[in-house]
């Protein structure tokens, strides 16, 4: 969450002219019409970080919370992917388009409008973990390229259902018979085209999102997300890191392990450091941490200096070697 001057020795690439290193996350919410990389590229022109990325890409015909990551905020992204996502999405029934929302060609019709009580009888089925096949336009590989480029090629698209998790879907509006507004929690992996083309066809017709917004992203939510205009109006200007959420903002569910000087400098160099349960037997061993929780072989930690994050790590056999290192 700071603003750090430029070192000018250390790095493999040189900075680009006026680049800052700016550490945090940006809440954005993205407009419609622009991609996730536009809305990115745009952050980047203003605000001149040394790295930047965003954490789950929204298409141009979505808005809402798009996390995006500066400087050292960067190395977490991975860690936020899969984490629970909120949406609020229309579907546009009596229209199937091939992909899956209104910016395709329509492929079908139907007469068939499915009342409130039909829908809200159907949607128990797709709450839980329930396999879903990701729509023909998708970054998903089929035989080594992309599905959307196959759909776009007029080649034959047929993914294998996957395994997703809904933690909750209900409907929210009925403006019209025509449509209908839900909202979903989902995790890692959902697509919300697939959810309404088969909603649809479970309640006997065709359809179509023809609204997408995502609403929460983790600890990101709509309420405090932040127009473009207004974060890319700041540019150089000081206001900028009052926006700024600290880079272990999506870390809340990593554990936290206290490091003392010595045992941060050793990992900042890439070394293992030993691990020590408090509650354990025998005299505690010189040099290292103190833990006072069990901690399980793969299980990833923070590592903490006077409440600053020195790196991430992973623990195995009585130590913690570093995984990813941060120069905060």
């Amino acid at each position: 969450m700071t603003a750090r001057a430029v070192p000018a020795m250390g790095r493999r690439r040189k900075p680009p002219p006026g680049a800052r290193a700016i550490d945090g996350w940006l809440n954005l919410d993205k407009p419609l019409g622009l991609s996730s990389a536009a809305c990115v590229a745009r952050l980047r022109g203003a605000l001149r970080p040394l790295r930047i990325g965003h954490g789950g890409t929204l298409d141009p015909l979505a808005t809402g919370v798009l996390p995006v990551a500066l400087g050292e905020a960067t190395k977490t992204v991975s860690y936020l992917m899969g984490a629970r996502k909120s949406y609020r999405f229309t579907v546009r029934f009596g229209e199937r388009r091939d992909t899956d929302d209104g910016e395709g060609e329509i492929v079908e019709t139907s007469a068939a409008r499915p009342a409130d009580t039909v829908l809200e009888g159907l949607l128990g089925r797709f709450v839980g973990t329930v396999d879903q096949v990701p729509p023909a336009y998708s970054a998903l590989k089929q035989g080594g390229r992309r599905a959307y480029e196959c759909a776009r090629a007029g080649e034959a698209v047929e993914l294998k259902p996957r395994a997703v998790r809904v933690y909750g879907l209900r409907l929210a509006a009925r403006p019209d018979a025509d449509h209908a507004v839900f909202e979903v929690e989902c995790g890692k992996g959902f697509y919300v085209r697939a959810l309404a083309r088969d909603l649809a066809a479970a309640a006997g017709t065709v359809g179509h999102v023809s609204e997408l917004r995502r609403t929460r992203v983790g600890p990101f939510t709509e309420t405090a997300a932040k127009p473009l205009e207004n974060l890319a109006a700041l540019g150089h200007s000081a206001p900028v890191l009052k926006d700024l959420y600290p880079v272990e903002t999506v870390l809340d569910d990593i554990p936290a392990l206290a490091v003392t000087g010595d045992q941060a400098a050793a990992i900042r160099q890439g070394r293992s450091v030993k691990v020590q349960c408090t509650g354990g037997p025998g005299p505690r061993e010189a040099g290292a941490i103190a833990v006072s929780l069990k901690l399980s072989d793969g299980t990833v930690v923070c590592a903490m200096e006077d409440g600053a994050l020195v790196a991430l790590a992973r623990y195995y056999g009585g130590e913690i070697r570093p995984v990813r290192v941060l120069n905060i």
